[in-house]
């Protein structure tokens, strides 16, 4: 069994080849390219390299948000499209938790913080039970104050993973009351060999959807969007 696991949530394009309960590819960007230049020619190096066709997939598992729009939709359509022309189901992760599990197995919680600007974050809370995920606080888009609040009252050292912690560094010093640490920069970022180690469990439950059900998960309505009901508003 391998499962082709792909994250374009946020800066990060990430791809990655499991078989098992092994990463047989990881192949990360993080540079100055959109994800429409870097994803299928990321795909197609990794199943070069791991000698996997697509005959041998048997799953997809995507990052399906929250996250940057447009990464989620480049991402999105690609799953389907691969999806659809391989007859294979998606596995939709949580980008969140996909990150959480960079640090998979820590006694810590882990709150991951993704940058959603407008001085808010893509964040959740998790916590591993052996090699099982544990939601303490589900995922949301919200300012850094009630964020702090809730870790505060779980009263649990916690781990701070994502693209936001040099934002809100000064911050979490100053109000987070719990012991915390930052994680080290190579497990800072989405990783798709996380999305696909979470994504195998999944899979396992049967959590799949076809690629005609896949739709990413946003959490707050786009830039543009806002800014046109602000325009209505105004008249």
């Amino acid at each position: 069994m391998k499962i082709l696991a792909i994250d374009s949530s946020a800066q990060v394009a990430s791809v990655a080849v499991l078989s098992d309960n092994a990463v047989l590819a990881e192949y990360s960007v993080d540079y100055r390219k959109t994800h429409s230049q870097t994803l299928l020619p990321m795909i197609d190096e990794v199943l070069r390299m791991t000698e996997t066709a697509k005959e041998d997939i048997t799953a997809i598992a995507v990052a399906a948000g929250p996250g940057s729009f447009t990464g989620l939709r480049i991402g999105a359509a690609t799953v389907k499209g691969l999806a659809m022309v391989w007859n294979v189901p998606i596995i939709p992760v949580s980008t969140v938790a996909g990150l959480a599990c960079n640090l998979a197995g820590t006694d810590d919680l882990v709150c991951p913080l993704m940058d959603a600007r407008r001085g808010q974050v893509y964040t959740g809370v998790y916590g591993f039970d052996g090699s099982t995920i544990v939601e303490y606080v589900p995922d949301a888009c919200m300012t850094i104050d009630p964020l702090i609040e809730k870790i505060n009252a779980l009263g649990r050292k916690v781990t701070f993973v994502g693209d936001a912690l040099s934002v809100f560094q000064e911050k979490l010093k100053s109000s987070v009351t719990v012991p915390y640490s930052l994680a080290p920069v190579h497990l800072a970022k989405q990783s798709a060999a996380s999305v696909g180690w979470l994504g195998v469990k999944l899979l396992a439950e049967g959590r799949t959807v076809s690629a005609e059900e896949f739709v990413p998960t946003y959490l707050r309505i786009s830039q543009a969007e806002r800014e046109r009901e602000e325009r209505l508003e105004g008249k």
